[in-house]
């Protein structure tokens, strides 16, 4: 017992020591121009995912070796992306503890364990993508849908809010946004007939200062594209990291699928919000604009996909622009102040629609919904891409997106709703058609969809990117390989096998003078730095 307490005491004495300054919302808001830091689940507000650090290069990439690795016991997907500040890494482990890390050695200074349920629910996996951070608090949504605080210094719990209740089929599972004095979190849950909704608490007291709903209630714009009181369970969850825009004030959520998933019939309508993107005003949670990518979807599309903002040229004008590669298989361009569609086009195969209308609107192609003895559709169910990360580099103006091409058997089937269990409207099936699957990891130019070069996977793969100002990408695979592309013209570089399947997207960061790359795969954190 004495030893026990020693330890606990060393490890709060550690944690205090190396505790690094308060982070300001001016310090989130330049995230990109201090590279040494990685203070966001994105890396910054622009969900760019893109590192300024230079050390690392195409000429000496051939040298990265692994500095430490950090392992833990689990069952669960290891999906978190690390925030790094002043020489600590923050992690969430499955299915809901906080790790702060020594960035040097991997020495663990103190860690969080929450008291959840014995019995959660959750469709994918009891899973956690990643923290928030403002001053000197860090911020985690919960399996048990809540949205919580932890001082940064010690991992005490500050405070907790419950978001709802989680029996219902909700759950906590992205990484939350802090803009100024608000932690925004949003619930996952799609599958179990929940009504989605994104919220945002006070970083001090917890107190919630706004809710917008996805799904409209009684009164609200885009109730009428849910059929009778489909809207009270129709899905639409939020369970990935918005981007967000200081100048516009405005946040830009990815909407997931409407449920259930393979049966519309008893949602007709074009389901708003879901498989859409929303832009938030940061401060009431007003809808400021939304486009919806697939209206009425019946392949389980979510429209999750990080929205990656950039400003460039277009058509002869200047224009603050938003791109985004949807689950559906087509790329978009949007002006994110208005929401204007500008393009689209396909960047995997795809065969449920014909094209894209001059609004944004798909064109379906007859014969390709689901059916009761099953219909193949392209893309696969997990689509031509999902929630893992893109990258974008302001060095290349490309954008680089992990891909998948292949086919799903859609199947409808009965939806009956019960509370708390699983509302699909039948199932998909793959032992038919994942014989064919194949992955790649993409560049594109964002303005025309134009395919610069491709990297072959030899199968589709969860893994996000991160790209540098030293010219590389970095991404992962399915088989375990962590690797660093050639940022101009996709050549491989470097390769490691992991031992364990890449669910997770790196990230690059500094500590004491040098670059360092880090990314969760199997059970541990690995970090790689020259020697």
């Amino acid at each position: 017992m004495i030893r026990s307490y020693l330890g606990a005491v060393l490890g709060v004495v550690l944690a205090c020591a190396a505790a690094p300054a308060q982070v300001s919302y001016g310090d989130l808001v330049k995230a990109q121009e201090q590279p040494r830091n990685w203070l966001n689940y994105h890396g910054g507000y622009s969900g760019q995912r893109h590192s300024g650090l230079t050390e690392i290069t195409p000429e000496n990439v051939k040298n990265l070796r692994l500095k430490w690795a950090f392992q833990e016991r689990m069952s669960e997907k290891f999906e978190t992306t690390p925030l790094a500040l002043d020489g600590v890494l923050y992690i969430t482990v499955p299915p809901g503890d906080v790790y702060a890390l020594d960035a040097e050695t991997g020495a663990r200074l103190w860690r969080y364990s929450r008291n959840l349920p014995p019995k959660l629910i959750a469709c994918c996996g009891l899973v956690n993508r990643g923290l928030g951070m403002l001053g000197d608090r860090l911020f985690m949504a919960t399996l048990d849908a809540y949205t919580i605080a932890l001082d940064r210094k010690t991992g005490r719990l500050l405070w907790e809010s419950k978001m709802i209740d989680y029996s219902q089929g909700y759950s906590g599972t992205l990484a939350p946004l802090v803009v100024k004095d608000k932690v925004m979190t949003g619930t996952a849950g799609g599958e179990y007939g929940i009504r989605g909704f994104i919220d945002a608490y006070d970083v001090e007291t917890g107190e919630r200062s706004w809710r917008f709903y996805t799904i409209p209630g009684p009164g609200e714009f885009g109730h009428d594209t849910w059929a009778g009181d489909s809207w009270r369970r129709g899905g639409a969850s939020i369970w990935i990291t918005p981007s967000y825009d200081p100048e516009l004030n405005l946040v830009y959520w990815g909407v997931g699928n409407p449920g259930p998933d393979w049966n519309g019939d008893v949602r007709l309508g074009d389901n708003l919000f879901s498989d859409s993107v929303v832009a938030l005003d940061a401060d009431t949670g007003e809808r400021k604009w939304h486009f919806q990518f697939t209206p009425h979807d019946v392949h389980d599309w979510d429209a999750t996909q990080v929205m990656v903002l950039f400003d460039s040229e277009y058509k002869g004008e200047e224009r603050k622009l938003l791109v985004t590669f949807n689950r559906n298989g087509f790329s978009y361009l949007l002006d994110r102040e208005s929401g204007e569609f500008l393009r689209a086009g396909e960047y995997v195969k795809q065969d449920w629609a014909i094209g894209i209308d001059e609004e944004g609107r798909p064109i379906r192609r007859p014969g390709k919904l689901p059916t009761a003895e099953g219909n193949e559709v392209y893309p696969r169910v997990a689509g031509g891409t999902n929630w893992m990360s893109p990258t974008f580099s302001p060095q290349t103006n490309l954008i680089y997106v992990t891909c998948g091409e292949g086919s799903s058997i859609y199947v409808k089937g009965p939806s009956e709703y019960r509370p708390g269990t699983r509302y699909w409207g039948s199932m998909f099936l793959n032992e038919e058609t994942s014989r064919d699957w194949t992955g790649a990891v993409r560049a594109f130019d964002p303005l025309t969809g134009k395919k610069v070069w491709e990297h072959p996977l030899f199968r589709p793969t969860l893994a996000g990117l991160v790209s540098t100002a030293g010219g590389l990408v970095f991404a992962g695979t399915s088989d375990g390989f962590f690797k660093a592309l050639d940022a101009a013209s996709g050549e491989e570089l470097w390769r490691i096998n992991l031992g364990a399947q890449i669910i997770a997207s790196p990230i690059s960061f500094g500590s004491k003078g040098r670059q360092h790359v880090a990314v969760a795969a199997g059970g541990g954190i690995f970090v790689f730095a020259l020697p």
